[in-house]
């Protein structure tokens, strides 16, 4: 039996005379530098080997310690050109949560405000934003206190400028102020995102006020609020949530379930009508001029779904809160701009509608 040591032998001899060292050297040379696409400073191996180079096989060789300062370089300028990036970016983002304010109206998402300004600093305000193709204001209104003071509101809505031109409907001047430049403007202004001024309020140089804001999604505050409260209580030492935070949990799902009732059948509406149904039905017999309520319907588009409590609530709040009011209902728009949970917002909103219902319906007059 031929042993494994003899078999080794064997082989290492077949090799050795299959290929002549010439060949075997050529044959490693040619594997290594046959694709020129791959970029190599030279060939592992020149076509005639210095068997005494102590570089053949070192992959620094080519390379000073120059270089290698020089990339330790490189690496300082990137760290300075993400620093400087992310600090242009943050201050673009801050640049684009800087609102102007106006304090005129309580305003909610979807309504449009028509105005006639004659004011001077406004109206360069108004043609400042638009001519740097930011035609967006923060419009705040007025809280009442208990006190009976006024104060304006620190949570209110972006609103668009979709009209600006001259009046031609133009209100009694005095002869003394009869110039191009106070000549009124009718502008017509439509409210979008909410937001919530942060830090202070700010006087330019122009003569209006800014101030930088937190822009608020409804969606995301209901996710905030599920995921805060499904959190285990601080006060709870042993880690398991307390009664509180697993009563509150439910509170947006509880949003959503008093959500359907605005159209839901109800039968204690004439006709098993829905709220929202009956409030409508109600209100074209009260409008002011023909046609106000649907063209209200048409400005506010369609409601938002059941499981959107926060959007709903801001949609009836727009429906019975109409911009100029019809004076049927109660004001609600600064409660539901305040309020922090969606369940109170769509409570607020249910509320209303109820009540301007029965002060339409004379089963319970309001004023």
């Amino acid at each position: 039996m031929v042993s494994l040591h003899q078999i080794t032998i064997l082989v290492a001899a077949t090799s050795a005379a299959a290929f002549s060292p010439s060949q075997l050297r050529t044959c490693y040379i040619s594997s290594c530098c046959t694709s020129s696409s791959h970029r190599m400073p030279n060939c592992i191996f020149s076509s005639k080997v210095d068997t005494d180079s102590s570089d053949d096989f070192d992959d620094f060789a080519e390379f000073t310690s120059t270089q290698l300062s020089s990339s330790e370089e490189d690496v300082k300028d990137d760290a300075s050109f993400l620093s400087d990036l992310q600090s242009r970016v943050q201050e673009v983002e801050d640049k684009s949560n800087k609102l102007p304010l106006m304090i005129l109206d309580t305003m909610l998402p979807r309504q449009i405000l028509q105005i006639q300004i004659q004011h001077e600093t406004l109206k360069s305000l108004m043609k400042h934003r638009v001519s740097q193709e930011t035609p967006t204001l923060g419009m705040l209104g007025m809280a009442k206190l208990s006190t009976g003071q006024t104060v304006p509101l620190k949570t209110g809505v972006e609103v668009h400028i979709i009209q600006m031109e001259k009046s031609t409907d133009k209100p009694p001047t005095d002869t003394t102020s009869n110039t191009e430049s106070s000549e009124p403007w009718d502008v017509s202004l439509c409210a979008g995102r909410r937001f919530v001024i942060e830090g202070e309020v700010d006087k330019t140089e122009e003569g209006w006020t800014e101030a930088q804001v937190k822009f608020l999604d409804s969606q995301e505050e209901e996710e905030k609020e599920v995921q805060q409260f499904s959190k285990p209580s601080m006060a709870d030492a042993s880690g398991k949530p307390t009664e509180v935070s697993s009563a509150d949990r439910l509170s947006v799902a509880r949003a959503i379930s008093k959500s359907k009732q605005f159209t839901e059948p109800n039968m204690n509406m004439k006709n098993g009508a829905s709220l929202v149904d009956r409030w409508i039905e109600l209100a074209k017999e009260n409008e002011r001029q023909p046609g106000q309520i649907d063209a209200l319907l048409k400005q506010l588009g369609e409601m938002p779904p059941e499981y959107e409590p926060t959007e709903r609530a801001f949609w009836v709040g727009a429906l019975i809160n109409p911009l100029p009011s019809m004076g049927v209902a109660m004001e609600i728009r600064p409660a539901l701009l305040v309020s922090k949970k969606a369940e109170e917002r769509v409570q607020v909103a249910l509320e209303g509608l109820l009540k301007s219902i029965k002060h339409m319906d004379g089963s319970a007059r309001m004023w």
